[in-house]
C-alpha cells in the first residue's frame, strides 16, 4: 500500500472507532493525525455523523431538560 492508502486506512479505522464509541472525537482525530476540525470534515466521507449519541441519551436529555424547566417555573 502506498502512503496515501495507509493514511486513508488510518482515517477509516479512527472514524469507525469513533462511530462505535470506542474512541472520543479527540482521540480518533489524534490517532488519525488530524485536528478535531479536520477530522470532523473527513467523517462525512465515511458516512459517520459528528453527533454520536444513542437515542436513549437523547430521551434522557429531553426528560432532564423538561424537569429543569419545571423547576425553574416554581
Amino acid at each position: 500500500m502506498n502512503t496515501q492508502s495507509n493514511k486513508e486506512m488510518e482515517v477509516l479505522i479512527a472514524a469507525k472507532l469513533f462511530e462505535s464509541g470506542t474512541l472520543t472525537m479527540s482521540q480518533a482525530a489524534r490517532s488519525a493525525g488530524y485536528t478535531m476540525s479536520e477530522f470532523m470534515d473527513l467523517l462525512k466521507n465515511y458516512n459517520v455523523s459528528v453527533i454520536n449519541h444513542p437515542a436513549s441519551d437523547l430521551e434522557s436529555d429531553v426528560s432532564n431538560a423538561r424537569e429543569s424547566i419545571k423547576n425553574l417555573k416554581k
